[in-house]
């Protein structure tokens, strides 16, 4: 991915296009297909806009549609992290859609060769099928797994999985907390507030 960084009425540093092409790098892992982003960051003239002083605009180039960000804040800094949170939000929600889209679109081909391989029971019996969906056997319609992970991790305390939750950049964040020891999920609510849900072990 390619990141170009052009500035108006202000001084771009090599280390704050360092830290740009470090930040938006965690982009591909909403769109594999980012091409480009470009970043052109503006000096506000007017003294009394101070807390609007710079503004960040950032466009991603891919594949599909562009996307657009921007923002201002007091400093370069910040006013970036505020556009990539909105970027971040857009591509979220265009990823979700896409998900969606592709489960409720069966190929014509699939359904017909799925159709052909079923025989018409000779009375009104009703037929089940079974099938495996990862560990579970399942009977008829069921769950949909998309996909299944396990991952290895030491038990922490909540301020470092809030931590955790923000440097992967995910609305919620598993793990084992250290001081009860017991499973819990972390998870990002509006208006910048965070919620906790623990399970209590049977027997324990």
């Amino acid at each position: 991915m390619e990141v170009v960084v052009k500035s108006r009425h202000c001084e771009v540093s090599d280390r704050f296009r360092s830290h740009v092409a470090e930040k938006l790098s965690r982009l591909e892992k909403h769109d594999h297909h980012i091409v480009r982003v470009d970043v052109e960051v503006e000096q506000e003239r007017n003294p009394r806009q101070h807390d609007r002083a710079v503004r960040v605009e950032l466009t991603a180039v891919s594949r599909g549609p562009v996307i657009r960000a921007e923002a201002a804040a007091t400093d370069k800094m910040a006013a970036l992290d505020l556009a990539l949170d909105k970027m971040t939000s857009q591509m979220r929600r265009a990823a979700d859609r896409r998900v969606r889209e592709r489960q409720q679109r069966v190929p014509v081909g699939q359904a017909m060769a799925a159709l052909s391989d079923l025989e018409a029971p000779a009375d009104d019996t009703e037929v089940e099928f079974e099938r495996q969906v990862g560990p579970i056997t399942v009977t008829g319609d069921g769950p949909l797994v998309v996909r299944e992970k396990s991952h290895s991790a030491a038990p922490m305390t909540l301020d470092q999985a809030l931590y955790e939750m923000e440097l992967v950049g995910h609305d919620f964040y598993l793990f084992v907390d250290k001081e009860s020891e017991r499973p819990s999920v972390v998870y990002r609510r509006h208006a910048y507030d965070y919620g906790v849900i623990s399970l209590d072990l049977e027997g324990r």
